[in-house]
């Protein structure tokens, strides 16, 4: 079987990439039958030079593989017919700007893989970049918060080689005394995390944060049904929240009443109550001048977020009086970072720990006859139709 590392074509470039040289080695190492083709590429983080060094094959014509690997979104006028994509769609959502991109897919008779939906029985995901989204938005935060004050000047995180580079910047700053609830505990969460830890800040109980005053920075970690509780007052429990989140209101004006810098690394899911609204960020008692978030659902739980922001334009802010964007600096704003695409700014790291995700858990699925059905319950499409699983995207399909 052969599998081709395809050529990112979307804007704005990416960097990234599903193998590292030296992980696509191992690879072939431990897959003999397997025959790995690279196509050629000037933007990638690793250069076309490091594949060959190897002993990979580097060309512009990768028509004859049958298993193509990329990490965004394929235009639709380089989808090879007949072929298997993995890739980021962008359309298990029904995102508009994506539907027709999923109609090539159908019409061109691609089996498509969403790194997305690549995911164990339980519906956990396998890979993905989330720790790296979490390791360069909190690092933004921080930088965010030197030059909103004058206190320090971080630079960009796509100017710097790599994670140990990034780490090394955050040892020259000293962080002010002040409270940062980070938000969520799955990859994003834990990859903010690491930088919060880095930087020796005290993690202390949500108890203690809501209730107590530190004369040192601290930060609290909070899960879902932490921020969220029962409208009847009666205790909550996380499975029932996911099951169906309406019976549940806000518990987030608690830990936004005593918060600096909100770190937002959850994951929002539908119907669940927004964390604050425009009201509550109007509300005399609300305390949050600083959002990295993470998440960055626009126009959704975190009412600050207004768009999405840029890697060469990170910070906006949000006027909570007015309702509106103003300067990232402007007196009495919320500053706002919410970059969607943060892990392109770490190519090297977030393409070395994705590659060691998709050869652990994806490969294999290739040569054992998909054993533990992670190949099944990726795939969206197949011989021109949507698969069971992603049945719900017909009318999405049919533009209803």
């Amino acid at each position: 079987m052969k599998f081709a590392i395809i050529k990112e074509r979307k804007n704005p470039p990416d960097r990234r990439v599903v193998f590292s040289p030296e992980k696509l080695a191992e690879a072939r190492e431990k897959f003999p039958k397997a025959e790995f083709i690279v196509e050629s590429s000037d933007i990638r983080i690793f250069p076309d030079s490091a594949y060959k060094a190897l002993g990979f094959t580097v060309t512009d014509d990768v028509s004859n593989c049958d298993v193509m690997l990329g990490v965004k979104e394929v235009p639709v006028e380089y989808l090879i017919p007949n072929k298997k994509y993995f890739f980021f769609s962008h359309t298990i959502k029904k995102q508009p700007y994506n539907r027709k991109l999923l109609l090539a897919m159908l019409d061109n008779n691609i089996s498509m893989y969403d790194h997305e939906t690549i995911v164990r029985q339980t519906g956990s995901r396998l890979i993905g970049f989330g720790r790296y989204a979490g390791l360069v938005g909190a690092y933004n935060g921080f930088r965010m918060l030197g030059l909103r004050n004058g206190l320090f000047t971080l630079p960009k995180v796509e100017t710097l080689a790599d994670l140990d580079a990034v780490k090394a910047e955050l040892d020259k700053i000293t962080i002010p005394n002040i409270k940062i609830l980070l938000t969520g505990t799955g990859k994003v969460a834990q990859g903010a995390k690491e930088i919060l830890d880095h930087l020796k800040i005290k993690e202390v109980s949500d108890a203690l944060y809501i209730t107590s005053t530190f004369s040192e920075p601290v930060y609290c970690m909070a899960d879902v049904m932490e921020y969220n509780k029962r409208k009847d007052g009666k205790v909550g429990f996380k499975q029932e929240f996911y099951k169906d989140p309406t019976g549940y209101e806000s518990n987030f004006m608690a830990y936004a009443k005593v918060t600096d810098f909100f770190i937002a690394g959850h994951f929002y899911g539908n119907n669940a109550p927004y964390l604050f609204t425009r009201d509550d960020a109007k509300h005399p008692d609300f305390k949050i001048k600083y959002v990295a978030d993470i998440s960055c659902d626009v126009d959704g739980p975190v009412a600050s977020t207004l768009r999405a922001s840029t890697i060469a334009d990170p910070f906006y802010g949000y006027d909570a009086k007015a309702e509106s964007e103003v300067a990232f600096d402007a007196k009495n704003a919320i500053t706002v970072m919410a970059v969607d695409n943060l892990p392109c700014e770490l190519p090297k790291d977030a393409s070395e720990g994705f590659g060691e995700m998709f050869l652990e858990h994806v490969i294999p699925a290739f040569f054992n006859d998909d054993e533990r059905g992670i190949l099944k319950r990726a795939r969206i499409t197949n011989d021109g139709k949507l698969t069971k699983r992603f049945a719900y995207l017909q009318d999405y399909v049919d533009g209803k």
